[in-house]
């Protein structure tokens, strides 16, 4: 258990640095699942929870101050409790969510003793001290990769037994509570997303998807390339009238102007 636990916290490490530097975006839950439950030799169970995971995130997205439950603790510890204690998927989420805005607050404690150095940077940009911001750049990492794996590590190694037999022992009201709010977290995570993407010009679309699924059965797969192919065909059409309108000559937004 020692190996699978470094190897774990190993992977939250790099998953909570990759999470403020945009650089591969592998620390969403679909691509931690999988590689969690690779490591602990459950890829499908890893691909079920991640997945599930990533629609209760996919709506969240951070403002300013107002952050989301952390993602990365999220996806690998409600991946590895759901595996090692062979509980249900929705019940691993009711577990993950409420833990990951314990560690998502920490994070911000964090940030906050971490502001400081903003300070010490914008002398050193003043001073064209370049290795310095880069050396307090590398700190920061080094500090959020320190942080994620020791969140991850200490109840992977140490809780992992204990929350296998608090599983075993926990009545059945509480176990089905936890599944009924896991179950909610995906559409909640969902509608948050249609709130911000969602258009008047989209509601054809958003219809057509539903009488799919609903009325004609259709899988996922066919959904989603039915959704390519309108996606396609909406992109060319878009591009041959941008082609086709005429460009106005300067002359005519000289006049247009009244310049």
């Amino acid at each position: 258990m020692l190996t699978d636990a470094l190897l774990i916290a190993l992977l939250a490490g790099l998953a909570g640095v990759d999470l403020f530097d945009g650089l591969t975006h592998f620390h969403r839950p679909v691509v931690l699942g999988p590689l969690v439950g690779l490591i602990l030799g459950d890829v499908y169970t890893g691909l079920l929870v991640g997945g599930t995971l990533e629609l209760v995130w996919m709506g969240m997205v951070p403002l300013a101050g107002a952050q989301p439950p952390n993602v990365v603790i999220g996806g690998v510890i409600g991946t590895a409790f759901a595996i090692l204690t062979k509980a249900d998927p929705k019940v691993a989420i009711g577990v993950a969510v409420p833990f990951s805005i314990a560690v998502q607050g920490c994070i911000t404690l964090l940030f906050t003793l971490f502001s400081p150095m903003m300070h010490r940077c914008d002398r050193m940009v003043k001073e064209l001290n370049w290795r310095g911001i880069e050396r307090v750049n590398y700190l920061g990492i080094s500090i959020l990769f320190a942080f994620y794996f020791v969140v991850a590590f200490l109840p992977i190694y140490f809780g992992a037994d204990a929350a296998s037999a608090m599983v075993q022992k926990a009545p059945t009201w509480l176990l089905d509570g936890l599944a009924v709010a896991g179950g909610m977290m995906p559409a909640i995570g969902f509608s948050l997303l249609m709130k911000v993407m969602m258009k008047k010009t989209y509601v054809a679309y958003f219809i057509l998807g539903f009488i799919s699924v609903t009325f004609l059965k259709l899988p996922i797969l066919a959904v989603a390339l039915g959704a390519l192919a309108i996606a396609l065909i909406d992109f060319f059409n878009s591009q041959r009238s941008g082609a086709d309108t005429p460009k106005p000559s300067v002359q005519q937004e000289d006049a247009e102007d009244g310049i």
